[in-house]
Parts: structure tokens; C-alpha cells; sequence
């Protein structure tokens, strides 16, 4: 006979999904810091700690520091099995991460390409490469799912990519031939919204509810939205397209497309050849721009950033954000001259909403689309632990 639920497995389960998500974002609490996050009494939460230590979710170390007078509270963090495989498919190659809980990015894995690649060869690289992980990542670990970082539009219900024009992707199944081809639950989302919600939890934006956050690499410029502390993803999912907007040259000279969408007048790829460095290493990018003196390069970092205030400011004047995150060449485009920027943003919007506005280089590097990605996979973990099978596998 089928086992009828009750009221109480619902409260336990949410008060276990309460004490995992706040030792994931936190990565790793005292006990006494969880009774004084989630409400609860100390026996309920020592006895949830230890629900989730037998499914090896949490795993329980040395005392924790703490002001408390009495006996020191041992320190909960993330245990190590559960990991999710994080990617990122780009038209030059193919980003692949081994995500713990916790956001820690234990391996990392850049497949280059030498053209862009189908929807099926890509499922077939990430196969091949989460085959070839070695054993000392995976050695003893549970694989929860793939999370996949699109450079496109991704629907919300199936993962389907819609449109992914730098890779020319159009209506691709890509969430289905990633899980028939690896044999693991995959989720898909846009790679802008993966590294947004990143932010959003572990970096930059880390505290903050209003966020405009735009992403710029290789296929161009994608942006997501916190709003409320929620991601605006709009009826299909497809919201926080920014790089397809118009924003308007002000400048002819400055203009150097016919269209003026913003991610071709904001580019990579003219940033790369002005400063001669090789396409992939942001760090790279960032330090030649500081670096540079040469004056074509100068006017180039200039002219983009002109072009990227406006784009911005119309962000600014329609959402009214706490806070605005810029990564990959974006952020080079801020950290060359921060107070340039912010002043261009200043003249072109409100002013009652850029007085109290911040503007952010992305915290996290080049692994927020990773963790972002991550986080879609242990997002359905997180929301019900008791689905984790304490014997080794992760079902759902």
C-alpha cells in the first residue's frame, strides 16, 4: 500500500532544505549559528544535522568560532560527495567545471575548439570529458546532474535552446542530448543568468536585491535581473537580453556597425586585437588594458565605454537597481577607468536613481558561469534533501 504523506514530512523536509541552503551559501555555520538562522530550537536542528550527515550533504568539524559563553558549537559545512558538472559551450571552445556544494569549484577543464560546434558533437565533448575526470575528482563523489551555461535563449520548461546565434543554434533539445549522452539529469539556462544568479549568491552582489548584471564574452554580451531578490526571467525565460539592444551612438565616429546593437559595437574581439593578447584569459585582457598606453587601444576602451554608459544608463532609469555587476571584458571596460563609466551612466539617467547605485567588477572570475550553472543542478537537492540516498547515489 502507498505510504500517505503527512504534515509533519513536510515540515521536516523544509526545515532540512532550511539548514542545507544556509550552510551551501554560507559554507559552513556553527550549530548555534543555524538555531540562530533558522528559527529553530537547538535539539530540532541537531537532529536535522544529522539527517543530512547520514545523506553526506553535510559533513560536521572542529568547533566553530563564536561568541557564545559555554561549550564552542561544531562547524557544519558542505560534505564533499555531492558534485555537480558545470559547462559552458562557446563558439571556440568548451568550459567544463567539477562544482562541489558550497560553490567550490574543484576542477576545471577548457576543451578548445577549432570551429564552432554542433549541438551533438557538444554533447558528445562534455561526455567524453566527464569519462575522462580523473579519480581524484571523482573519486568517491556523487554526480548529481549537468548544468549547462547556453550563450543564448533557453526556455524556462524544457530546456530547449530557442536561438543561440553565435553558436547557430535555432529549437535545439541541447538538455536532452547532454543527458542521453552522459547518462546524468541535466538543466539548461542562459550563461548570463548562470553567472548573475552566481553573483546574485556567493559574489559581488552577495546581500543585494536589485541587480542589473551583464556578462560579456566571446559570443557577445548577455545581462539577468534581480529583482526582490529574484531573477526576472520573464514569461519564456528569455528576459535580460541586453546585447541585442540599441542604445543609441551619440557620437557617428564612434559608431562602427550599421545596426548599433550593443554587442557589436562592445566587443571582445576588437578589445583583443587592439591589445594583442589571446582571446579566453580575462585576467590577461584586463591587465594588458591597465597596461596600455598605446593611444588606439586607449581610444577603443574609451569609445566602448561610451557606447556601454548609455546601454546602462536606459538599465538604470527603467529598473532603478541597487546594484550593477559587469563581467568578462565588461568589467575590463570598468576597472580601466571606473569613475569614467559611472560618470557617463550619471549624465544619461535619473538622478534620484544613480545616488545611491553601485557599479561591481564580477567577484567570482571566470568561475561564476560554473557555480551559476552548479547552482541549477543543486537547486531541486537543495529544495528537497530528503531525495539524496544515503548509499552513494543522488536521485531525481
Amino acid at each position: 500500500m502507498a505510504r500517505i504523506g503527512s504534515n509533519l514530512d513536510d515540515v521536516r523536509r523544509r526545515n532540512l532544505s532550511a539548514v542545507l541552503e544556509r550552510v551551501h551559501l554560507s559554507g559552513g555555520l556553527s550549530r548555534a549559528e543555524l538555531t540562530a538562522a533558522t528559527g529553530l530550537n537547538r535539539s530540532t536542528v541537531a537532529a536535522l544535522v544529522a539527517d543530512l550527515a547520514e545523506r553526506r550533504l553535510v559533513v560536521e568539524g572542529g568547533p566553530g568560532a563564536t561568541r557564545r559563553v559555554g561549550r564552542p558549537s561544531l562547524t557544519v559545512a558542505p560534505h564533499p560527495a555531492p558534485l555537480a558538472i558545470a559547462v559552458n559551450p562557446e563558439i571556440d571552445a568548451i568550459g567544463i567545471g567539477v562544482v562541489g556544494l558550497g560553490a567550490r569549484v574543484v576542477h576545471r577543464v577548457r576543451r578548445a575548439l577549432g570551429a564552432i560546434p554542433g549541438p551533438e558533437e557538444a554533447a558528445a565533448i562534455i561526455a567524453a570529458e566527464i569519462a575522462a575526470l580523473p579519480a581524484s575528482v571523482t573519486g568517491g563523489a556523487r554526480l548529481v546532474g549537468v548544468g549547462l551555461a547556453v550563450p543564448g535563449l533557453v526556455r524556462a520548461s524544457d530546456g530547449v535552446v530557442r536561438w543561440a546565434p553565435h553558436l547557430d543554434w535555432t529549437d535545439v533539445p541541447f538538455t536532452a542530448l547532454v543527458a542521453r549522452a552522459t547518462g546524468l539529469r541535466a538543466v539548461a539556462a542562459n550563461d548570463a543568468a548562470c553567472a548573475a544568479l552566481a553573483e546574485h549568491l556567493f559574489g559581488a552582489g552577495r546581500g543585494a536585491d536589485d541587480i542589473v548584471y551583464l556578462n560579456g564574452g566571446a559570443s557577445g554580451i548577455g545581462g539577468s535581473v534581480i529583482a526582490g531578490g529574484r531573477a526576472l526571467g520573464g514569461s519564456g525565460g528569455y528576459a535580460g537580453e541586453f546585447g541585442h539592444n540599441r542604445p543609441g551612438v551619440h557620437d557617428p565616429d564612434d559608431r562602427r556597425t550599421p545596426l548599433g546593437e550593443l554587442e557589436q559595437e562592445v566587443s571582445r574581439a576588437r578589445l583583443v586585437e587592439v591589445l594583442g593578447v589571446e582571446p579566453g584569459d580575462e585576467r590577461a585582457l584586463t591587465d594588458a588594458a591597465l597596461a596600455t598606453a598605446d593611444p588606439v587601444a586607449l581610444g577603443e576602451l574609451g569609445r566602448q565605454r561610451r557606447i556601454l554608459s548609455t546601454a546602462l544608463a536606459n538599465a538604470v532609469n527603467v529598473l532603478d537597481p541597487e546594484l550593477i555587476v559587469l563581467g568578462g571584458f565588461l568589467a575590463t571596460l570598468l576597472e580601466t577607468d571606473r569613475g569614467d563609466l559611472r560618470a557617463q551612466i550619471a549624465a544619461q539617467a535619473i538622478p534620484a536613481a544613480v545616488e545611491g547605485m553601485r557599479i561591481e567588477p564580477a567577484a567570482l572570475g571566470s568561475d561564476r558561469l560554473l557555480i551559476g550553472a552548479a547552482q541549477r543542478v543543486f537547486a531541486a537537492l537543495i529544495a528537497d534533501p530528503t531525495g539524496a540516498d544515503p548509499g552513494g547515489a543522488v536521485l531525481g
